[in-house]
Order: structure tokens, then sequence, then C-alpha cells
């Protein structure tokens, strides 16, 4: 099972939890990691492919919807779907549930703000993990995203 890290924002400001799933995307990125963004729904897919051209000046994260996603496959995917045929290194849930298809990651990245809704369904979504054995993390964020 895959190494799960709960990244915890300080606050529930709108869009705080996409900002920070392309910030991990791009890091990941440039360590040489492949990345699944798993998102709830086609627009929010969209929004996240439209977000990772924007977020910060001068970032470029390679990056297609999945699975419209041509025959070269870029590093960075994003998809709604509830078992994607994907091969990457880690996984960015911002879905509100726990995807069933985890075991093929490495790691997975739950990113939490303070909204109650978020909060019971991460809430869930480690008790589910722990149950699955998986090794889970903790990281308190501070400050911005």
């Amino acid at each position: 099972m895959p190494r799960v890290d709960f990244y915890i924002l300080p606050g529930r400001q709108a869009g705080s939890r996409s900002l920070l799933g392309c910030r991990l995307a791009e890091k990941a990125y440039g360590l040489g990691h492949t990345v699944y963004i798993h998102t709830a729904s086609p627009e929010q897919a969209q929004h996240l492919d439209e977000l990772l051209w924007t977020f910060r000046q001068g970032s470029f994260v390679p990056h297609a919807l999945h699975p419209d996603a041509d025959n070269e496959v870029p590093p960075v995917l994003i998809g709604w779907q509830p078992d994607p045929l994907v091969n990457a290194t880690l996984l960015i849930n911002l879905s509100e549930e726990a995807p069933a298809f985890l075991e093929r990651f490495e790691r997975v990245a739950e990113l939490v703000d303070q909204d109650e809704k978020t909060l019971d369904t991460s809430r869930d979504k480690f008790r589910r993990y722990r149950t699955q054995g998986c090794e889970l993390h903790t990281h308190k964020l501070t400050g911005g995203t």
C-alpha cells in the first residue's frame, strides 16, 4: 500500500486546495516524478488544467486531461474517472472519496482545508487508509498555500 500524506491548510479560502495541488504537482514534476491529479468532476479537472498554466509566474508543468492525452503522455495527468488506467508515482486526490485504485501509486497526497465538510471526509479517508494498512503522515502547513 502507498504512503499517504495529509497536507493540512490553516484556512478555508476558496481554491486553496487546488492551488496547493498545483504546487505539489510542480514540485513532484521537478523531482522527476509522474503525477495523477484525481478530481471530483470534469469541471474541476478542467479548472485544474487551466490553473496549472497560470498558478505561478514562470512555472511550466507539462500536463493534460485524462483520457484526452495524446500518445505522448505528459508527466502530469488530471482526471475524474472512477478507475483511471494511469501509471504515475504520485496521486494527488482532490475528490471527496478515498480512491479504490490507490494501490497503483507509491504516494498519495490528500489536501485538507478547514471547511467542515472537507474535514469530515478527510477523517473518514484517514480511517480507511489506516484500515488498509497505508503508511500515514500529517503535515500542518502555515501561512498561505
